[in-house]
C-alpha cells in the first residue's frame, strides 16, 4: 500500500493572463495601483467629502499625538548609566529581581546587593541598579535621579502604601518612566482569581501612572530565581527604551556615588576621633556640566564646598568606547564597588586591581614554579627588610652562618639610621621604626622586640631559604647566564624592537643572577625570566594607571599574533644556548668561588646605601621589575617608556641625593653627556614605534591616497608608491598583469565612488530646497538637531584635560571629588544599603531666604495642618524642616493668615528655607521617623516667589466700651491705653457687635487712651465697640536639614527634628489648660421689667373696641373673715394622728407589696396558661394531621377503587 501512494499535483504557475501580468509588473517595480487609477479614475474618486474629513482628522490627531516638544540633545558622546531603581515594600522580591537581571546581562551571580551596581547590557548602553528600602528619606532621594523605576507589586496582597507614597513622591520631583511587576502569582491557584486581580491592578496602576503603563508579570519562581525568560523580556524592555529629560536633572549636576575613600590622616583620627574627615567621592556625572570647586549638597549631611574635581578612566566602559579589553570579560561588564565587585578600582594616580586568592593560585599553577616565591611574599605581613635582618647565610656548606650584625660592626662608624619593625594595631600592619645608634647604645631593649617581632615570619623565610638551598647547585648555571645577559643586551641595543622581543625570549630562561645583592634583586631577576610576570605586578598596586594598562594589553596582544613567527626562532635560541652552557658549566663550579668576603661585604654596602624603596614604604611590597628586559617598554607593569641606552642601567637606579651625596659624573658641559639625553626629547631618535618620523609615514600611508572628484585622478601617497615599488622589485614577471588588472577594478570603484556621491548630494539638495511637506515641527527638530549638532562640534577635537577647562566636567564622566570638612559619623555611621547622592547647586542655591510656595494638603493625609507646627520639606536636593505660615490672598491683594489649611483647597505658603528656582515643585511630611500605618506625605506644592514681598497679616479685633452717650456721639474707654496710640487709628472705621458701624474722630485727655466716635445710631450702655485691624506676622527663621546618614546603622530611619507642640505636651504628659472665656457656661440672663405701654387718649379713642385697653378694676384683698383660720391641734390629737399615720403606712406597704405578689402569680398564670395553650394546639395539629391522613388514604382508596371499576358481588 505504501508503495502506490499517489503522487500530488504540482502547482503550475501561469504564463499569460491578468494575473501573471501583474506579477511581471510587479517584478519589473511597476506599481499596478497607478494603472488602476488610469484606467478606472472613478473607482478611485472620493465618495464621500466628510468620511475623508473625518479619516483626515484622525490620522491628524493620531500623528500629533505623538509629538513632544522638541529638545537641544545634550548627552554626551558617552552618556553615563541609566540609574534603574528597584522600588516596593519589605519583602516583595526587589533584591531577587536586581539579581536575576544581573545574571541576565552579564551571566553572574552577585549575592548582597550593597550600593549601586553597574553593568553592560549592550554596546551603547550601560544600567546602574539600585534597590530602594523602606525608607522614606531613600524612597525621596531616589525618586530624584531615577530615570527608570521598577516598581514591584505583591499580587497576593495587593497595592501597599509605599507604592502610592512613592509615586507621589515620583509626581512631585520630575516623573521618571515608571513600569510596574507583579510577583508572588505563584500563590493563585485559581486561574481566573489570577486574571482578574491582573486586570484589577493593571487598571488601579492606569490611573496613578498613565492609560497604557507597562505592567510586567513574574509568574513563579524557579529555584529561588525567576523564570528566564519573563526576566529576559524585562531585561529587553529595559535595554531599549527611551527617556524624556526631567528638567531638575537636566538643569543641575549630580553623582550617584558607588566607592567612598576616607583620606583622613590615620594620625589625626587617631588623636582626635571626632575631627572631620577628608572624603573622595566616585561615580558617573549625570545632569549638567559639573565646574570645580563648586557647592555640593549631600542629602541627609547637608550643604559642602567641594575641594578638588578629577575625572577618572571608566570603570565600566562601553564596549565600543573601550580600545582593548582590559580585564576579562566577567570583571568588564559588572562594576559595583560597595558590594566588593569590579576587580579594578582607578584613583587619581593608581589603579588597584583586586584578584581573589583562587584566581591568584590558578594563574600561578600555570606559571613557573619560581613565583612561589612571589606569592610568598605577597602572602606576608612583614617587610623583606624585617626578614633579612633576621635570615642568616652561610657561604659553604657545613660553615658557620653569617648575620648582618658582623658587618655592622664594620661599617658601625658609617651607619647613622637602622629601623625597627612595629606591630600598629590600629592600621593593622608592621611599621618600620626609626631607631638611632646612640640609643641602641643605651638600652638594647628595641632590638630585643624587633626580634622577637620578626620571630612570626621565620616560616616563610625558612621557606625561601631551603629554595635557595636548592639553587646553591645551580650557581655556577647563574653566573654564566648573568654575564651572557649582560653580553646579549649589549649587543642587542640597536635591534629593532620585535628581533628584542625574540632575544627576550631566548634568554628568560637564564637571567637569574649568580649571586643577588638583596632578595629584592633575586626577585626582580624572577620578574624578568618571563612573560607571566603581569600576574605578580597585578598584585600590587603602586605605579599604575589605565592607559599603561591598556598599553600592556597590545603588547600582549602582539605577542599572541607573533606567536607562530616566534616559535621557530625561539627553539633555534635554546639549542644554541643548552649547548653553550653545558661546555662553560665546569668553568663556572670554579669561578663563583672568587673573591666571595668581598662581594658579601660589597653587596650588604650596597644594600644599606641603596636608595629608599618608595614603593615599599607606601604599600609594604616590593615586587619590582626594574632590571627586566620588559621594562624597556613597560615600567610597573603598566607605563611604557622609551629608553634606548640600556647599557647604562644606573640612570634608571641612581642614588637618592637628600641621603647622599650625588654622582659627580653627570658633567653636562660635555658634548657625550648631551648625547646621551638627546634621545629622550621630541626632536630626537625614537625606537620604529614610537618615532615621530615613522609615525608620520604611517598616517600618511592612511591618509595618504586621495582623489580629485572634478576631474576623477586618483593621487597615491609615498608610502604606497614604495609599497607598489617593492612589490615591483621581487616579483617584475609575475605581477605586470596582475597590475593592469587591478588598475581596472580601482578605475570602476572610484567611478562608482563618484556617482555614489553625486547621488547623496543630489538626495541632500532636494531635502533642503523641495520641502513640500515639511512642517513647523520638522523645522523646530531640524534647528534642535542642528544646536546639538554645533554643541558637539565645538569640542569634538580638544583632549578631555583642556574641555574640562573651559566647559567643566561632561555627564558620563566618571569623577572624583575630594571633600575635606564631612563630619565624622558619616564615615562611622556608612551603611551601603542608603544611597550617597551629591548634589550640584546653582549660583545662588547655597543661601538661605524666604520663600513663597503654593501648598495644597494631600487628599490622602487624614489630618489637618497647622500654621507654626514644623514641617519637613524636600525642596531640591534637600531635606530639610522649617515653619510654614499658611495664608491665603483675598479679593483686595490683602494675606490673610490661616490657622489651618483648608481642606480642598490650595493655599500660600511662606517658609524660611534655601533658595530654589522658581517653579520647582516639593512635597512635606510630618515625620521621617518610622512608618505609620497611614499615609505619609501631608502635602505638595510649588516655589513661587523668592523675595519677602508678601507681607502675612494677622486679624487683631481691639474692644471697647460706650462710658457715655451723646446722641450718636459716644466717648468710648478700654480699647487704647495712650493717647498716641488713639492717634495712629484716627479715621479708622469701628463696629458695634449689633451692627451700629462708626468712626474714631478724636482722642480724650482723659481717661488715658479714650476717645470721641461717631456712629450711624444711638448706642446703648450695653453695646460692645470693636475695631479689626490686620497685624504683620514675620516668619520663623527654621532651616533644619534632615542628617538620616549621620545616624548609626540601623538607626538611620528614626531622624527627629522638632516636635510640634502637640507632640510635646504628649510625650510630657502636659494636660492643654481651657481657657475660661472660651469654655461653655449656662447663660443666665436677668429679668427684665419693662415699663407699660402707655396709649395716648387720642389714639385711644381712633383704635376699635377690642383694641382699646380696657379698665379693670385690681381685685382688692380677701377680708380676715372669709380666711379659713388654722386648726392648732392638742397633744393627745397629735398621738393620734401619728398612730393613724403609722398604720395607714404599714396598711398601704402591706397593700402594695400582697398587689405585686398577686402580680406575679397572674404572670405565672399566664404563663402556664401560655404553655397549656401550646400544648393544646400542637395536640389539635397532630390530630388534624391525622384525620387528613385518614381521609387522604379514603381518598386514594376510592380513586384506586373507582379505576378499577365497581367490585362483583359472589
Amino acid at each position: 500500500m505504501d508503495g502506490k501512494v499517489k503522487e500530488q499535483k504540482r502547482h503550475q504557475q501561469k504564463h499569460s493572463g491578468p494575473k501573471a501580468e501583474r506579477k511581471k509588473l510587479k517584478k519589473q517595480g511597476a506599481s499596478t495601483e497607478e494603472d488602476g487609477r488610469k484606467r478606472n479614475p472613478k473607482a478611485f474618486a472620493v465618495q464621500s467629502a466628510v468620511r475623508m474629513a473625518k479619516t483626515f482628522h484622525r490620522s491628524q490627531d493620531i500623528k500629533t499625538k505623538k509629538h513632544h516638544i522638541p529638545h537641544v540633545d545634550r548627552t554626551s558622546l558617552e552618556p553615563p548609566p541609566i540609574v534603574i531603581v528597584v522600588v516596593g515594600p519589605p519583602k516583595v522580591g526587589k533584591s531577587t529581581l536586581i539579581r536575576c537581571l544581573i545574571k541576565n546581562f552579564t551571566r553572574q551571580k552577585l549575592g548582597d546587593i550593597y550600593g549601586p551596581v553597574t553593568i553592560v547590557s549592550g554596546k551603547k548602553r550601560r544600567l546602574t541598579f539600585m534597590e530602594c528600602n523602606n525608607d522614606i528619606n531613600t524612597m525621596i532621594d531616589l525618586a530624584k535621579v531615577a530615570d527608570l523605576v521598577l516598581m514591584l507589586i505583591d499580587a497576593s496582597f495587593g497595592f501597599e502604601m509605599e507604592t502610592f507614597e512613592f509615586l507621589n513622591i515620583c509626581q512631585v520631583h520630575g516623573f521618571p518612566r515608571i513600569m510596574g511587576v507583579l510577583t508572588h502569582l505563584d500563590a493563585f491557584k485559581n486561574n481566573k482569581t489570577l486574571r482578574k486581580t491582573k486586570k484589577n491592578l493593571k487598571h488601579r496602576f492606569w490611573t496613578e501612572v498613565y492609560q497604557g503603563a507597562k505592567l510586567f508579570y513574574l509568574s513563579g519562581m524557579v529555584y529561588g530565581e525567576y523564570q528566564t525568560q519573563e526576566v529576559k523580556n524585562l531585561g529587553r524592555f529595559i535595554s531599549v527604551m527611551k527617556f524624556r529629560p526631567l528638567v531638575w536633572q537636566t538643569t543641575h549636576p549630580y553623582v550617584l556615588v558607588d566607592r567612598m575613600e576616607d583620606l583622613t590622616d590615620p594620625e589625626k583620627v587617631r588623636t582626635d576621633p571626632k575631627c572631620d574627615r577628608t572624603v573622595s567621592l566616585y561615580g558617573y556625572l549625570r545632569g549638567t556640566y559639573l565646574k570645580n570647586k563648586g557647592q555640593v549638597h549631600i542629602p541627609g549631611v547637608g550643604d559642602f564646598q567641594v575641594a578638588d574635581v578629577n575625572f577618572l578612566p571608566d570603570p565600566c566602559a562601553l564596549p565600543d568606547a573601550q580600545k582593548k579589553r582590559a580585564l576579562n570579560e566577567k570583571e568588564r561588564l559588572l562594576y559595583a564597588p560597595m558590594a566588593g565587585v569590579g576587580g579594578v578600582v582607578y584613583d587619581k594616580d593608581a589603579v588597584y586591581i583586586d584578584l581573589p586568592a583562587n584566581h591568584v593560585k590558578q594563574q600561578q599553577e600555570e606559571m613557573r614554579p619560581t613565583t612561589e616565591l612571589v606569592q610568598s611574599l605577597i602572602d606576608t605581613h612583614a617587610t623583606l627588610d624585617a626578614k633579612m635582618a633576621a635570615s642568616k647565610v652561610s657561604l659553604f656548606s657545613g660553615s658557620a652562618t653569617l648575620e648582618p650584625t658582623d658587618f655592622g660592626e664594620q661599617i658601625g662608624e658609617k651607619e647613622g639610621l637602622q629601623e625597627e619593625c612595629v606591630w600598629d594595631p590600629n592600621t593593622q600592619r608592621n611599621r618600620r621604626k626609626v631607631v638611632f645608634t646612640e640609643e641602641e647604645e643605651e638600652g638594647d631593649d628595641a632590638s630585643d622586640s624587633s626580634d622577637d617581632e620578626d620571630g612570626d615570619s621565620d616560616d616563610s623565610d625558612q621557606e625561601e631559604q631551603e629554595e635557595d638551598g636548592d639553587e646553591d647547585t645551580l650557581s655556577s648555571f647563574l653566573k654564566e647566564a648573568r654575564s651572557k645577559s649582560e653580553q646579549t643586551e649589549r649587543t642587542v641595543t640597536d635591534a629593532p624592537p620585535v628581533k628584542k622581543r625574540k632575544q627576550e625570549e631566548v634568554t628568560e630562561d637564564a637571567e637569574l643572577p649568580a649571586f643577588a645583592d638583596s632578595e629584592d634583586e633575586l626577585e626582580m631577576s624572577e620578574e624578568e625570566s618571563g612573560e607571566e610576570g603581569e600576574a605578580v605586578r597585578a598584585g600590587d598596586s603602586g605605579h599604575c594607571s589605565e592607559e599603561d594598562d591598556e598599553e600592556e594589553e597590545d603588547g600582549e596582544e602582539e605577542s599572541e599574533d607573533e606567536s607562530m613567527e616566534e616559535e621557530d626562532a625561539a627553539d633555534a635560541a635554546m639549542t644554541k644556548q643548552t649547548a653553550s652552557d653545558s661546555e662553560e658549566e665546569e668553568m663556572g663550579d670554579l669561578r663563583w668561588k672568587e673573591g666571595l668576603q668581598q662581594k658579601a661585604s660589597e653587596a650588604f654596602l650596597r644594600q644599606q646605601e641603596a636608595a629608599p624603596n618608595l614603593r615599599k614604604l607606601v604599600y609594604g611590597s616590593v615586587v619590582e621589575a626594574d632590571d627586566s628586559e620588559d621594562d624597556e617598554q613597560e615600567l610597573g607593569g603598566l607605563f611604557r617608556v622609551s629608553r634606548p641606552q640600556k647599557s647604562k642601567r644606573f640612570l634608571a637606579n641612581a642614588v637618592d641625593s637628600s641621603h647622599f651625596n650625588p654622582d659627580a659624573s653627570h658633567d653636562w658641559d660635555l658634548e657625550e653627556m648631551l648625547n646621551s639625553i638627546r634621545d629622550c626629547f621630541v626632536t630626537g631618535k625614537w625606537e620604529d614605534g614610537q618615532d615621530a618620523a615613522t609615525l608620520l609615514k604611517e598616517d600618511e600611508e592612511l591618509y595618504g591616497d586621495f582623489e580629485d572628484l572634478e576631474t576623477g585622478e586618483v593621487h597615491k601617497g609615498q608610502s604606497g608608491q614604495q609599497d607598489q615599488a617593492e612589490n615591483t622589485e621581487s616579483s617584475e614577471d609575475d605581477n605586470d598583469n596582475e597590475e593592469t588588472l587591478v588598475k581596472r577594478d580601482d578605475d570602476e570603484v572610484q567611478k562608482n565612488k563618484r556617482l555614489e556621491k553625486k547621488q547623496r548630494l543630489k538626495e541632500r539638495f532636494d531635502s533642503e530646497y523641495d520641502n513640500g511637506d515639511a512642517t513647523y515641527f520638522d523645522d523646530l527638530k531640524e534647528e534642535m538637531q542642528k544646536q546639538a549638532e554645533l554643541n558637539r562640534a565645538e569640542f569634538e577635537d580638544v583632549d578631555d584635560e583642556t574641555r574640562v577647562q573651559y566647559e567643566g566636567f561632561r555627564p558620563g564622566m566618571y569623577v572624583r571629588l575630594e571633600i575635606s570638612t564631612l563630619p565624622c559619623e558619616f564615615i562611622t555611621n556608612f551603611d551601603p544599603h542608603y544611597p550617597i547622592i551629591l548634589g550640584g547647586l546653582g549660583s545662588s542655591e547655597g543661601n538661605v531666604g524666604y520663600l513663597q510656595m503654593r501648598l495644597k494638603k494631600h487628599r490622602w493625609y487624614n489630618r489637618i495642618l497647622k500654621t507654626r507646627d514644623p514641617l519637613i520639606l524636600s525642596l531640591g536636593w534637600r531635606r530639610f524642616q522649617t515653619i510654614p505660615l499658611y495664608h491665603i490672598e483675598d479679593h483686595n491683594g490683602r494675606h490673610r493668615l490661616l490657622k489651618y489649611t483648608p481642606q480642598h483647597m490650595h493655599c500660600g505658603a511662606s517658609i524660611w528655607g534655601p533658595v530654589t528656582p522658581q517653579g520647582t515643585g516639593f512635597l512635606a511630611v510630618q515625620a521621617v521617623a518610622g512608618t505609620k500605618a497611614n499615609f505619609r506625605i501631608a502635602a505638595t506644592g510649588v516655589v513661587l516667589d523668592l523675595d519677602k514681598s508678601v507681607t502675612v497679616v494677622k486679624k487683631l479685633k481691639l474692644i471697647g466700651y460706650p462710658y457715655k452717650i451723646f446722641k450718636n456721639t459716644s466717648f468710648i474707654k478700654g480699647m487704647f491705653n495712650t493717647v498716641l496710640e488713639v492717634a495712629k487709628f484716627e479715621g479708622a472705621s469701628i463696629r458695634t457687635v449689633s451692627g451700629v458701624r462708626g468712626q474714631i474722630k478724636k482722642a480724650l485727655s482723659t481717661p488715658p487712651g479714650a476717645y470721641r466716635a461717631t456712629f450711624e445710631d444711638r448706642l446703648l450702655m450695653s453695646d460692645i465697640v470693636f475695631l479689626r485691624s490686620w497685624y504683620p506676622v514675620t516668619v520663623p527663621q527654621l532651616y533644619n536639614p534632615v542628617t538620616s546618614l549621620l545616624l548609626p546603622v540601623g538607626q538611620k530611619d528614626s531622624w527627629a527634628g522638632m516636635r510640634t507642640l502637640g507632640q510635646l505636651k504628649f510625650d510630657l504628659g502636659i494636660r492643654n489648660k481651657p481657657n475660661t472665656d472660651s469654655l461653655y457656661k449656662p447663660v443666665v440672663r436677668a429679668q427684665r421689667h419693662f415699663n407699660r405701654l402707655h396709649i395716648p387718649k387720642e389714639l385711644q379713642k381712633a383704635l376699635p373696641f377690642k383694641s382699646k385697653p380696657k379698665q379693670q378694676q385690681a381685685k382688692g384683698k380677701t377680708p380676715r373673715d372669709l380666711e379659713r383660720p388654722s386648726v392648732i391641734r392638742e397633744p393627745h390629737e397629735k398621738k393620734v394622728a401619728a398612730l393613724l399615720h403609722a398604720l395607714s403606712t404599714v396598711h398601704n406597704y402591706k397593700k402594695k407589696k400582697a398587689h405585686k405578689a398577686q402580680h406575679n402569680k397572674h404572670k405565672e398564670f399566664l404563663q402556664e396558661k401560655d404553655k397549656q395553650e401550646e400544648a393544646k394546639m400542637k395536640r389539635q395539629k397532630e390530630a388534624r394531621k391525622k384525620l387528613y391522613r385518614v381521609m387522604g388514604q379514603a381518598d386514594q382508596k376510592k380513586h384506586r377503587s373507582s379505576l378499577k371499576g365497581a367490585p362483583q358481588d359472589d
